[in-house]
């Protein structure tokens, strides 16, 4: 997948939110084909039947949801982005990568390294633990150079987009402490996917905010495995997620205590500019502007800002971002377009 001025791609598991919204971008890109769509629960009917928003395009009206093998699709398809609960990608995951196709996978099953510690979090087994060596981290920001070369790419949860973006600079160069890291972050409800259970119904969610997963969110794992690569020592945060009555969006709000170097502001500065000075997704905002997720809504990029409070010593540090999007399938896409060789803003701007 390299430098073609078309690539053919399919998309697994596409009936839920994150599905909707790769199709939904994959459509409009420049370089992509969407060749197929599977989904057992709408086999048989139209892109553009199941998701109206998208009927003004020639394809959604032809392409058809299937309900098709792995090895199928690897023959139709050279980029597969699997859109699947965590714990069932894992099996679409060998096949398609040993009928030749490229894999980004936008569930956890890939994401942490050790199989152990998967199982901790996940409460079962791994399913292909002879893979996770082989898959890349799919933080463009971050591993840019090792996503292009990648074979199998384990896209981040929305939750640790939004917290690693802002700490990963700061942790290199070594203005915080790695040990006292506070991350409270709010989700809209789109964030728990499509399903029909009770917390997540309107007449719940609505006129509501609500602390879930605490103390041991899942997304723990992959949060602390980037920080202590970026920090070269074991970093253990304390995080809280909650869940605001919106649809879409992530605020996270993180608390953190400056080095003696990270006293000194024009370092936390020159740490975020220069850090994401070729990042086209990332917005470094000034003094006077704070994120907000309106600002982000429907797009790939994420808002960073910061302050000290000279009354407590520490740094708070901002972000906003859409979890469906640069939390989710606008950040598969962005790894996409780095793999394929293109423009890595094809199809998100």
């Amino acid at each position: 997948m390299k430098n073609q001025e078309r690539t053919k791609v399919a998309v697994v598991g596409a009936s839920g939110y994150t599905g909707e919204e790769l199709v939904r971008l994959l459509l409009r890109h420049p370089h992509a084909e969407l060749v197929a769509v599977t989904s057992r629960q709408f086999a048989g009917k139209a892109v553009a039947e199941v998701f109206p928003r998208t009927g003004h395009h020639s394809t959604a009206k032809t392409l058809k949801f299937s309900d098709v093998s792995p090895a199928k699709i690897a023959e139709e398809a050279e980029g597969v982005f699997l859109a699947l609960p965590h714990g069932i990608a894992v099996d679409f995951a060998a096949p398609l990568l040993n009928g030749g196709a490229r894999v980004i996978d936008l569930s956890a099953d890939f994401r942490i390294k050790d199989a152990a510690i998967y199982r901790e979090f996940y409460g079962h087994e791994h399913g292909a633990p002879n893979l996770l060596s082989d898959a890349i981290y799919g933080l463009p920001e971050i591993y840019r150079d090792k996503i292009r070369e990648a074979r199998l790419i384990a896209c981040p949860g929305c939750y640790p987009t939004s917290i690693l973006i802002p700490v990963i600079p700061l942790l290199r160069k070594e203005l915080i402490e790695p040990g006292n890291i506070i991350a409270n972050s709010l989700s809209g409800v789109s964030g728990a996917g499509r399903k029909a259970e009770l917390d997540y119904l309107f007449v719940e969610c609505n006129e509501s905010v609500r602390p879930y997963g605490v103390p041991k969110h899942r997304h723990l794992a992959e949060i602390e495995q980037e920080l202590s690569v970026a920090a070269e020592r074991a970093v253990t945060i304390q995080f809280t997620p909650h869940l605001v009555p919106v649809n879409r969006g992530i605020l996270t709000t993180l608390y953190l205590t400056p080095t003696v170097l990270g006293q000194d502001p024009k370092r936390i500065d020159a740490a975020f500019r220069e850090g994401y000075a070729n990042a086209p997704f990332v917005r470094v905002l000034d003094d006077k502007t704070l994120p907000d997720t309106k600002n982000v809504s429907g797009s790939n990029f994420i808002e960073i800002a910061w302050r000290h409070d000279p009354r407590t010593g520490r740094l708070i540090v901002m972000s906003a971002e859409d979890n469906l999007v640069k939390g989710a399938s606008g950040q598969a896409i962005q790894c996409f377009n780095i793999l394929s060789g293109y423009e890595e803003t094809a199809g998100l701007l």
